[in-house]
């Protein structure tokens, strides 16, 4: 299947209410993109974060567009605001939390595209996330290798 190009307007993307506060709009989504990509943007308030994981099959791109965000990578600590990016390769340990005061805002991109699935799955049946690993995630390759270090 080929990809066929289109446009995401700002106020468009089918929207998750991840937990309390928390949600995800999908921009780019497995499907439309040929499996190549899958991206959505992140409202996260003060105090959220991930347990420590990895993504077996996808390379994650985390991009603060407000708020600030800490970032574990491995061994390596990185506070940042916005303008930051951060590349989590496949099989690389990581997480992150919202640490300023205000919610953040983020955008995730994984390619190629399986680790999103999840994502996408758990929006369809507007399920809540929390820093459990879910089957959901084990099914499209993350695994939980740690609580959530921060």
């Amino acid at each position: 299947m080929s990809a066929k190009g289109f446009v995401v307007p700002p106020d468009r993307g089918q929207v998750w209410n991840m937990a309390p506060g928390r949600s995800a709009a999908l921009k780019l989504q497995s499907g439309e993109t040929a499996e190549s990509i899958m991206m959505f943007e992140e409202v996260a308030p003060p105090g959220t974060q991930t347990n420590f994981h990895l993504h077996r099959y996808s390379d994650e791109v985390a991009y603060v567009l407000s708020g600030e965000v800490t970032v574990k990578i491995g061994d390596q600590v990185m506070v940042g605001g916005p303008g930051t990016c951060a590349f989590l390769p496949r099989g690389v340990a990581h997480a992150w939390k919202t640490t300023g005061s205000e919610p953040a805002r983020i955008l995730f991109i994984y390619t190629p595209a399986e680790a999103g699935k999840a994502i996408e799955e758990l929006q369809r049946s507007q399920s809540p996330v929390g820093s459990q690993p879910t089957p959901v995630f084990q099914r499209h390759g993350t695994e939980a290798v740690g609580p959530p270090p921060f």
